[in-house]
């Protein structure tokens, strides 16, 4: 991410209006080009090296993937930044590689709640067997998740939960990822200095439990957080938002920056350098993106928080709905802090 400042704003606002573009219609699995994840081989189906032994374990499949035959409905809160355009364009593709009789239709819901009821709504009179929402609003999808469960539709919540009883719930603990971060954050500072927050979309269920990890771990410490801001996880708004930050804070006032996801963390960093005020703020975020990953390496970037993708797991658990099995509440992948001291390890297969 060693961009000049013209092409790192150009890239910002492109890098979103195109991936609003493309992935604007609902569509089916297309099978886009690019894999489902970068250890998803050609054996047989099973979870990213995120999932860990009990993972595995819970998504471990009785049945033979070609006896799986179903109609598989996806609602993804948002496809214009990049976690939310992995899951629409590699779910409908790793069902297709390993499951050729699952059908995956996707929708992007483009961050409106009203519109991914509707959504909803469309996929339950489409009769679909299994649902799986990643919701832009928590607690406003809950109807339409109800609605589909009378229905006798099997509900996922892949990455963000809903509020209202699902089948399970698939994604790392958005409390512990807002915890860890704090916590390294606090270790950065030596437990004394400021921080401003740039959070996620107001609602979802990741910003309001990433700050209040986050929060829980600054608790104790003598660091306060002087400033926060939704800049709605994406890398243009967390630009402006964090130029805004530097405007209202002079020289020395801000020690650190805490973002919700890797994009806001691109935008405040590259803020920060056109102000010259690198040397003295530290960047946290969330996600262990590849393009993290290596801003980390070149020193721009402090640490991240893996967020894995949940591409596969996803997909795992529809084929064990559709197979009527068994399958636990809650399934979670590994949180893991990414800095300079152990970057190198994930290089090769970043989280996201």
């Amino acid at each position: 991410m060693q961009w000049n400042s013209k092409v790192r704003r150009a890239a910002a606002v492109g890098s979103s209006l195109l991936a609003a573009v493309v992935l604007a219609a609902c569509s089916t699995n297309s099978a886009p080009t690019g894999s489902a994840s970068a250890d998803a081989g050609a054996g047989k189906p099973e979870g990213s090296i995120y999932c860990g032994e009990k993972c595995q374990a819970q998504l471990q499949l009785a049945a033979a993937p070609s006896s799986i035959s179903c109609s598989v409905g996806v609602s993804w809160n948002s496809a214009s930044h990049p976690y939310g355009a992995k899951h629409t364009q590699q779910i409908p593709k790793y069902a297709a590689q390993f499951f050729p009789g699952m059908k995956v239709t996707v929708a992007d819901a483009q961050g409106d709640g009203g519109k991914q009821s509707g959504q909803v709504d469309d996929m339950i009179a489409q009769k679909i067997n299994v649902l799986v929402v990643s919701p832009a609003d928590a607690a406003g999808l809950s109807d339409a998740v109800q609605r589909a469960e009378a229905a006798g539709i099997k509900v996922i919540a892949a990455d963000r939960n809903v509020e209202t009883e699902v089948s399970t719930y698939i994604g790392s603990d958005n409390v512990e990822a807002g915890k860890v971060a704090g916590q390294a954050l606090v270790k950065a500072l030596n437990n004394q200095g400021t921080v401003v927050e740039l959070a996620g979309s107001l609602g979802a269920s990741p910003t309001i439990d990433r700050g209040k990890g986050f929060r829980e771990a600054l608790a104790s410490s003598g660091v306060k957080i002087i400033a926060t801001q939704t800049a709605n996880y994406d890398h243009a708004q967390g630009l402006k938002v964090m130029e805004d930050f530097l405007q209202r804070f002079g020289k020395g006032q801000i020690n650190a920056v805490f973002a919700h996801n890797d994009q806001m963390s691109f935008g405040a960093i590259q803020a920060i350098e056109e102000a010259g005020r690198a040397d003295e703020i530290k960047v946290f975020g969330i996600d262990g993106e590849s393009g993290a990953l290596k801003d980390i390496q070149a020193g721009t970037y402090t640490a991240t928080v893996g967020y894995p993708a949940v591409v596969q797991e996803t997909v795992l658990a529809a084929a064990k709905l559709c197979a009527g099995e068994s399958i636990d509440k809650r399934i979670v992948l590994d949180s893991t802090l990414i800095d300079k001291s152990n970057v190198d390890r994930y290089l090769s297969n970043p989280p996201q």
